[in-house]
Order: C-alpha cells, then sequence, then structure tokens
C-alpha cells in the first residue's frame, strides 16, 4: 500500500486531447501494489507551453503525452532520448530537478509486440496514418526488417515525408492488397471519435490480411480488431500496446520495473 499523500508525495500525469482512464488506473494501482508514494492524473489543455512550464515549475516527476501534443512538445524540453529524436515524437517526457528529457515508449512497446507476435517481416504493410504515432510505428517496422511498406495517409505534406523516411511509399487511400500487415494509427474506430464504427482498411483488405494491428486503445475490441477476429486474422491490440508503453513509463518516472504479474494485474485493473 502506498504511504498517505503528504507534500513528499510525487506527481505524474498525462497531457491528451481525449484524456481517458487507463494510465491513471494503470500508474496508481502499480503505486499501491508497491507501496511508492506517488499519484497519477489525466488532464487535457488548450495552452501546451503553459502546460509543460507548469511541469517544470512544480517539480512534476513526469508527463505522459498523447495526441495531438507528441510533435509539439519537442520544442518545449531540453533533451531529447534516441527513441524519441529518431522520429521526432514524444510520448515520455521526465523532470529531473527542472530539466525536462523526452522519450518515446510507443515506439518501445510497438518494436517489442511485433517480434513478440512474430509478425511476418516479408508480407506487405499497409500502415494507415501520418501522426506522431504513425512515426513510432513506422520506425519500428523499419527496425525490426519490414522491407515493403506504403504509408496511407490523405495528407501528403505529412504523410509522403514519413514514408520515406521509412523507405516506404505513399497512398492517399488504402491500395488492395491481399496478405498484408495492416496497421491502423489513426483515430479511426476510437470510443466517442466522429469515426468510432468506422473501419480504416476496405473490409476485403482486412479479411485477406496476414495480421492485422491497431494502436487505438479504446476500445480494445475496435471494429477493425473484431472484423479481423472474425476472419481468422491475428491481431496486436491498442490495449497491449497501451499497457507496454505505460511499463516504460512507469519505470522512467520511479526507476522501479514491476514483475510481469504485476504488470497483468495493473492491466486488468485498468482495463476494468
Amino acid at each position: 500500500m502506498r504511504p498517505p499523500l503528504s507534500k513528499d508525495t510525487r506527481l505524474c500525469l498525462s497531457l491528451s486531447g481525449r484524456p481517458g482512464t487507463f494510465g491513471t488506473r494503470f500508474h496508481n494501482h502499480l503505486y499501491d501494489a508497491l507501496g511508492l508514494d506517488y499519484v497519477y492524473k489525466a488532464f487535457t489543455t488548450t495552452d501546451l507551453p503553459a502546460a509543460i512550464g507548469g511541469v517544470r515549475a512544480l517539480g512534476i516527476r513526469g508527463c505522459a503525452v498523447s495526441m495531438p501534443f507528441k510533435e509539439d512538445v519537442i520544442e518545449l524540453v531540453d533533451e531529447l532520448d534516441p527513441s524519441a529524436a529518431v522520429i521526432d515524437s514524444v510520448n515520455t517526457i521526465v523532470n529531473d530537478d527542472g530539466r525536462l528529457s523526452a522519450y518515446n515508449t510507443d515506439f518501445i512497446a510497438v518494436a517489442t509486440l511485433l517480434r513478440e507476435h512474430g509478425v511476418p517481416t516479408d508480407a506487405p504493410v499497409l500502415l494507415r496514418g501520418s501522426g506522431g504515432m504513425a512515426k513510432a510505428v513506422a520506425f519500428a517496422l523499419r527496425e525490426g526488417g519490414f522491407g515493403r511498406g506504403t504509408v496511407v495517409a490523405r495528407n501528403e505534406a505529412t504523410g509522403r515525408p514519413l514514408a520515406e523516411g521509412a523507405g516506404f511509399g505513399w497512398a492517399a487511400e488504402p491500395p488492395a492488397t491481399d496478405g498484408a500487415v495492416l496497421v491502423n494509427a489513426t483515430p479511426i474506430g476510437m470510443s466517442g471519435g466522429p469515426e468510432s464504427d468506422d473501419l480504416p482498411f476496405p473490409a476485403a483488405t482486412v479479411d485477406a490480411a496476414a495480421t492485422v494491428f491497431d494502436v487505438v486503445a479504446s476500445p480494445s475490441e475496435t471494429p477493425l480488431v473484431r472484423r479481423a477476429r472474425a476472419a481468422g486474422v491475428p491481431v496486436v491490440t491498442g490495449a497491449e500496446v497501451v499497457a507496454l508503453q505505460a511499463v516504460e513509463q512507469f519505470v522512467l518516472y520511479t526507476g522501479v520495473r514491476p514483475t510481469d504479474e504485476q504488470v497483468a494485474a495493473a492491466a486488468a485493473h485498468a482495463a476494468g
């Protein structure tokens, strides 16, 4: 059990355009389980520079960063870890006595899941999206040995440079492809969004996929994941991504690495 809240309790927080409860429940559960004097709270903001200034000025230990702040926050920190610098996207800030260091644990989580699920590297990849999370995915794919891919993004100004940086092609709309690894790194299928009931790829492409990887974590069973499961296609879910990246954030904030059993219990608690 963690100590009672006091002046010495360390605060960690998240900044997101659409704050959720997973991170709050996940981190606080582990603080309790490990007896750590920390507390975690989710926020949104309309003034990102002021919010990051508050992290620095108030001695807030850690800050998770979600869409749409992952790129804009770069100019507000002091140092980029290679995990963030290679993709120009941040999802974690650590405050050491007023010095802000930025990381990208999304990259670490995606690379780990691609490897652990045995996603076939010889299959073509269709990656939907060109934002901060798509960058993490694209470079994890590149580092994982996926040589053939297409970044699908309606915004050519962001999609084409991302594709070129990862060694992939670019398309405005998903091409008809069988046997592909499909990765959704957009809000399509996210609870509460305008496209919560939509598929990011044509149904026929999903049915014929080699693997489907949806980074949307809420709900864990997105329309894309449900369609893939119904067709017998192997899936990797956003719930897996958010749990793994949260573990790496937890370690950066506290210096403590929980056991696999503790992580599983925290993830189950957060999902419930």
